[in-house]
């Protein structure tokens, strides 16, 4: 059985087609990434699978349960976490996960094992009101608060988002140990580095379906050589490389500019001297691995 089966899912909002012909299956017990930019419809699709939005069209089925059917059964199954920090903040640490367990009929005690490991960092803190929390402490126990009856699918919805470096690095460790407790997850991240850390991922733009695959495949399907350029006047190297004839793609990277040629066999020592005759003579230039933000872009422009 599959932990989620989606097939021709639609939805749209007025005039604005947020979801479109999405079709995607997430293996039971894997970590499943939807990836893309604000606006891809990464939200509308995790508050269809969490029954808090209905499907215009389109088949959704969780857990083996049909999303519109049986939502109320499907929803003692499922922990959800959305974007925005959405626990009772004048509530302590304590309260919260108290209340979020009763409303499910658990008990702390008994799935205390699940949450023990992220809950002994913010347990100092158990007495403190829950909007007095930092980023990071907020995160911990709204994850702690989707665990706490055990969920079958655990539903993610930009959980690092606005989070320090170091809190998105030990919330992803978090979630590879949960995997190892039998429960699913689907994430999703407009943080193109988090791809990296999931069994599948799917790209997503504006509503539609780039791909699905392995992080490892995405990047390993690239097409092309693809070259590192970097130098001061970045603007104007920027517009230079935009307007040379051979250049298939160029976007900006932190400091440098990633760069695809039109051709199959491009000479990097050939785009240095272009860029030389056009009066930039401290650039250099070097054949670098893609990633998968490269793979993403690369998708979008053929789509």
């Amino acid at each position: 059985m599959y932990a989620i089966r989606i097939d021709g899912l639609n939805k749209s909002f007025g005039i604005t087609r947020a979801v479109k012909d999405i079709a995607f299956n997430v293996e039971e017990h894997e970590i499943f990434g939807l990836i893309g930019p604000d606006g891809a419809g990464k939200s509308t699709i995790m508050r269809i699978i969490t029954t808090l939005l209905l499907p215009d069209s389109g088949k959704v089925e969780v857990l083996g349960l049909d999303v519109v059917e049986d939502f109320k059964k499907l929803r003692t199954k499922l922990g959800y976490m959305p974007g925005r920090f959405s626990l009772y903040p004048d509530l302590s640490v304590e309260e919260n996960l108290k209340f979020f367990a009763s409303i499910f009929g658990a008990r702390i005690e008994e799935n205390y094992y699940l949450i023990k490991e992220i809950y002994s960092q913010i347990e100092p803190f158990k007495k403190r009101k829950a909007g007095k929390l930092s980023g990071g402490m907020k995160q911990k126990l709204a994850l702690c608060c989707a665990l706490v009856h055990k969920p079958d699918l655990l539903v993610l919805d930009e959980p690092t988002t606005g989070v320090d470096a170091v809190s998105r690095k030990e919330f992803w460790e978090m979630l590879a140990r949960l995997k190892k407790q039998d429960i699913s997850i689907l994430v999703s991240t407009p943080y193109m580095d988090e791809a990296s850390l999931c069994d599948r991922v799917a790209l997503l733009q504006e509503g539609k379906m780039l791909g699905i695959a392995p992080p490892r495949e995405i990047t390993s399907s690239f097409p092309g050589r693809l070259f590192g350029i970097s130098g001061s006047n970045k603007y104007e190297i920027l517009l230079a490389l935009r307007s040379y004839e051979h250049t298939k793609s160029v976007f900006p990277f932190g400091d440098s500019f990633h760069y695809r040629d039109k051709r199959e066999m491009p000479d990097g020592n050939e785009i240095l001297e272009y860029l030389k005759n056009k009066g930039f003579y401290d650039v250099e230039i070097k054949e670098i691995s893609p990633g998968i933000e490269d793979a993403f872009m690369d998708k979008m422009i053929e789509n």
